[in-house]
C-alpha cells in the first residue's frame, strides 16, 4: 500500500511514541506540521480504516502503529523499484551511487554484501 507523506507524519509519530493519545499526537504534529487536533484524528480515524493505525478506545493511550516502520520501508522501496527501475535492483543501486558520496566504510559495507551474496 503507497502511503502519502501525511500518513508517514502521523505513523512517524506513533513509532516514537508507540501508544499516544490524541493530545500527544496533535502536539507533536502541530510543531512538524502546524496541524490541529481535528486534521489529526481526521488522518488517524481514516489510517485506522485502511489497517495502518490501531485504536482501542478502552486505553487512556488508544493509538498505535498497526504497522512497523521497517514493513513500510520494504514496500516503498519495493514499489520504487519496480515502478522506476522495473525490478532491477542493481540499476537502483547504480543510480544512488552515482548520484550521491558514500564513504569508504560504506564502500566496503556494500563490496562485503556483495560478495556474501555471491553475486
Amino acid at each position: 500500500m503507497r502511503m502519502t507523506d501525511a500518513e508517514w507524519a502521523v505513523l512517524d509519530a506513533l513509532w516514537k511514541s508507540g501508544e499516544a493519545n490524541l493530545g500527544e499526537i496533535a502536539a507533536r504534529l502541530k510543531e512538524e506540521r502546524g496541524w490541529n487536533k481535528n486534521t489529526v484524528y481526521t488522518y488517524l480515524t481514516r489510517m485506522a480504516a485502511k489497517g495502518l493505525v490501531n485504536i482501542d478506545r478502552s486505553r487512556s493511550r488508544p493509538y498505535s502503529a498497526a504497522v512497523t516502520r521497517e514493513d513500510c520501508a520494504r514496500e516503498e522501496r519495493s514499489e520504487l523499484l519496480t515502478r522506476v527501475y522495473n525490478g532491477a535492483a542493481g540499476d537502483l543501486i547504480a543510480a544512488f551511487l552515482k548520484e550521491s558520496h558514500i564513504s569508504r566504510d560504506e564502500a566496503g559495507r556494500l563490496r562485503k554484501l556483495l560478495d556474501e551474496m555471491e553475486v
